[in-house]
């Protein structure tokens, strides 16, 4: 069970292998690892915080610069986790912290959760991915429906009023056109935009 792996010089923390999406170009539907992880699906259990604290303590932290939580699920199912963890490697190691979302959240645990990252996140990445919620519909078949394009919206404007830095990304192969718009919505809603590099083998970058 692979929890924590390492993709250049930041480490990667892997909780949970839920998501409320369905994406048609995750990475999970292409390999079964990332980084220097060989397989990521998290088999038999999820790691308790406790086992998560070890496993950094296990480390040389001082290796890292950025501790991003990230994996084969989406980590705000665990959101409380992500908070409580956050908060350690920052207090015990001063690490940069980082969270790769669909945005959801708020969603998936029925509650304003965006405060929770307050002080201990340095970085909320949105996966926007597309223009509409259309669009995101038909790609990314979120358990909450078209729903979840506006509901990842206001949670990016809602971590903005407690996270310093909040992006919105999308991958360079949606149509330029779409990506124009998304950069539209980001500086509507006076979020960051950013747009990832595809991989030739079909795997979207978590970087």
């Amino acid at each position: 069970m692979t929890v924590l792996y390492e993709v250049g010089d930041n480490l990667y923390v892997n909780l949970t292998n839920k998501c409320s999406n369905n994406c048609d170009f995750c990475t999970r539907n292409n390999c079964n690892g990332y980084g220097d992880a060989n397989d990521l699906w998290l088999h038999g259990h999820e790691p308790t915080v406790e086992e998560v604290k070890v496993l950094f303590d296990q480390r040389d932290m001082s290796r890292y610069h950025e501790v991003v939580f990230c994996g084969f699920g989406e980590p705000t199912e665990r959101v409380d986790d992500v908070a409580e963890l956050a908060r350690y490697v920052k207090e015990k190691y001063g690490k940069v912290t980082r969270i790769n979302t669909n945005g959801q959240s708020d969603l998936i645990n029925g509650r304003p959760t965006a405060h929770l990252f307050a002080g201990v996140m340095d970085t909320v990445n949105v996966s926007l991915n597309t223009c509409s919620a259309d669009k995101y519909d038909a790609e990314c078949h979120s358990i909450f429906g078209k729903d979840a394009f506006e509901a990842l919206i206001r949670y990016a404007v809602d971590c903005s009023k407690y996270v310093g830095k909040v992006v919105f990304s999308v991958v360079d192969v949606i149509p330029p056109e779409d990506i124009e718009q998304c950069r539209r919505i980001a500086e509507e809603n006076g979020i960051g935009f950013r747009v990832r590099k595809y991989i030739d083998n079909g795997e979207r970058t978590q970087q």
